[in-house]
């Protein structure tokens, strides 16, 4: 059992839970990723590490609410345990020959992008950072990426908050102006969905610009063993539980991941359905905690 000495929530659906899980924070780096269990009848849920204090034994990470697994730990509190917490998992991300970097986060990747940008930029690199969310009541962790880069750009679709656009918008209006000046970034790290992210390495490919992606997949067991995170990177099946999280952008097949991230799509709106509103969902999580609570 593993015990959640922290929990926050950061917007409407967004939150950051704390878990003491000494062996993981022992060995965790930045990119890495971990896997947890509710109970012992939840699945298997990756997510990737957000921050680690060795010291203290715990590691943090940043979620949102989007299921009954996310919904069942959204309605949890401080002092109250998950089963398992497993990690880490998937190789660190990689920061040698990064000098002048641009860091893209779309929504939830954001949560993934910030611990990127703080390691690029306590290793002495130049770190830009494109923030993207859909309006302003999503923002999330805007004080913990301008404090580590040079520049942020929010963007949000509708206006609401920072520059109204894409983040594709803004990446393709810095990488012009750098290239006129002479200041080319030589790296990019783009983290959120994968359309987002198909749309930013075609804008990095034409400007020539390295990007290194974070892919999200169907993960069952974290190991390699099942099969159910492969993707095509430059013609061959890579597992993105061992040989990722992190690829070369220019070379994953999109079309493919998004084809795949869609797979159980039907089955879930049909859980969605039979419980008529994401309310109904949220009571259960909650009754479900409750009875936890009572039986400890």
């Amino acid at each position: 059992m593993f015990k959640i000495v922290k929990k926050e929530q950061l917007s409407d659906n967004m939150y950051r839970v704390t878990f003491h899980a000494p062996l993981v924070a022992r060995k965790a780096q930045p990119g890495q990723f971990l896997m947890f269990r509710v109970d012992e009848f939840g699945e298997r849920m990756p997510i990737t590490i957000s921050y680690y204090d060795r010291e203290a034994g715990d590691v943090t990470v940043i979620m949102q609410k989007v299921g009954s697994t996310t919904a069942l730990l959204a309605s949890m509190n401080e002092g109250d345990y998950v089963a398992d917490v497993v990690g880490p998992l998937g190789n660190p991300a990689e920061f040698d020959d990064m000098h002048k970097v641009i860091v893209v986060g779309g929504g939830s990747g954001c949560a993934i992008a910030w611990p990127q940008a703080k390691e690029a930029n306590a290793r002495g690199c130049e770190v830009d950072i494109i923030a993207g969310f859909r309006s302003k009541n999503i923002v999330v962790l805007e004080d913990e990426m301008r404090a580590c880069c040079r520049n942020l750009y929010m963007m949000t679709d509708d206006g609401t908050y920072g520059e109204k656009g894409f983040v594709t918008v803004k990446l393709k209006e810095l990488l012009e102006q750098a290239k006129a000046e002479g200041k080319q970034y030589d790296h990019c790290i783009c983290i959120g969905p994968l359309p987002m992210m198909k749309f930013v390495c075609e804008i990095t490919k034409e400007y020539g610009v390295a990007t290194m992606v974070d892919m999200n997949c169907i993960m069952i067991d974290g190991s390699g063993m099942c099969g159910g995170c492969r993707l095509t990177v430059d013609g061959k099946m890579k597992f993105t539980c061992v040989d990722g999280p992190e690829f070369d952008g220019h070379l994953v097949d999109f079309d493919e991941a998004i084809a795949r991230s869609k797979i159980y799509e039907e089955q879930e709106q049909k859980v969605f359905q039979r419980r008529h509103h994401y309310c109904n969902l949220q009571a259960m999580a909650d009754a479900e905690a409750a009875n936890r609570k009572e039986e400890q």
